[in-house]
């Protein structure tokens, strides 16, 4: 019995133990769960989705804003179309004649908006170049690529045709001497009998 008494007792203590360790183990996930805060995943999911929602209505407005913006000033600049079906012949001269006057205002219009863009484009590199003046930092100018051998082939090129030999050689009149291909030369540069008459 005092040994069924012991094991009850460690038995006990052993769940006691046990117990502390669970509820410490509880309160350090109930601290980790605190420390979160408010912002759980399935908030965070939530709300990212909402932010895209509303980020994609945003996108959606603006891009009808734009189009509404792009029609009233093709509205503006083209006007109205004209009834040409039943209109006469002086109706429709007045409505070229408009026409005309209307694209020849567009044309002006537009060749003096590119005309500043150029001339704006010019003073900013003007002024880059002012900048770049006053500190001193250069613009380094795009070199080519040159490969170098090349060139060393260009000077070993010029240097044999200084010293070709056989410019400097004496002129040997016996065949034994010569190069096959001056034989070849020199066999057809030779008229047959037949062709000299």
């Amino acid at each position: 019995m005092a040994d069924d008494e012991a094991k009850k007792a460690k038995q006990a203590e052993i769940e006691r133990k046990r117990a502390e360790v669970r509820k410490r183990m509880e309160e350090a996930s109930k601290a980790k769960k605190a420390k979160k805060g408010f912002m759980t995943p399935e908030r965070k999911k939530k709300l990212r989705l909402l932010l895209r929602k509303k980020a994609a209505e945003e996108l959606k407005k603006e891009q009808e804003r734009k189009a509404a913006e792009r029609r009233r000033i093709i509205e503006e600049r083209c006007g109205k179309p004209k009834n040409i079906e039943e209109a006469n012949e002086d109706q429709l001269k007045d409505i070229v004649k408009e026409y005309y006057s209307r694209m020849y205002t567009c044309e002006g219009q537009k060749w003096d908006l590119e005309y500043e863009v150029r001339k704006r484009d010019w003073e900013i590199s003007d002024l880059n170049a002012q900048v770049n003046d006053l500190r001193g930092k250069f613009v380094k100018p795009t070199l080519k690529k040159v490969s170098k051998y090349e060139n060393k082939f260009a000077k070993l090129q010029k240097k044999a045709a200084e010293f070709n030999f056989r410019n400097q050689l004496k002129v040997v009149k016996k065949k034994e001497f010569t190069l096959e291909e001056e034989d070849k030369e020199a066999k057809k540069s030779e008229k047959a009998d037949w062709q000299k008459k």
